[in-house]
């Protein structure tokens, strides 16, 4: 399981005092545990998926983080977070490129935003940016 591999990684880290890594697995381990806890109230279990959504959402925080830093002018804080951010997307499956998005899109019957959308969500959760996924219907909608 992803959280397995996730726990391991922050003992390493600790072991070799790589304190980017560690940080970062400590972030995302963090958040797993209070979701599963929280899922285990409701008689769930912690999936691979809901794993991948949170290195997603730790992956958008780091690029928000990282955007305010370089604004402000704070380098070396800014190559802190690309550290991290290359360290914990490792862990997210191969991203769909813009041509397979665009070949999907084609095969399907209805080309709605709504239903291509529904499509997307249903099929590919984790392995599409949805925003990206909007930005290419939109594109060959017009």
């Amino acid at each position: 399981m992803l959280m397995d591999d996730l726990v391991k990684e922050k003992m390493l880290a600790l072991k070799e005092h790589n304190t980017a890594k560690r940080s970062v697995m400590e972030n995302v381990t963090g958040k797993a545990l209070l979701l599963k806890i929280e899922k285990r109230e409701k008689n769930e279990e912690l999936t691979d998926d809901d794993v991948i959504k949170i290195i997603q959402k730790v992956i958008k925080e780091l690029e928000e983080e990282k955007e305010a830093f370089s604004k402000a002018g704070r380098e070396e804080k800014v190559a802190e977070l690309n550290e991290q951010i290359n360290l914990i997307s490792v862990y997210l499956p191969k991203q769909l490129t813009d041509e397979e998005i665009i070949n999907i899109i084609n095969n399907q019957e209805d080309k709605s935003m709504p239903s291509i959308m529904k499509y997307f969500k249903l099929n590919y959760a984790g392995k599409v940016d949805m925003k990206k996924v909007s930005q290419i219907i939109n594109n060959i909608n017009k």
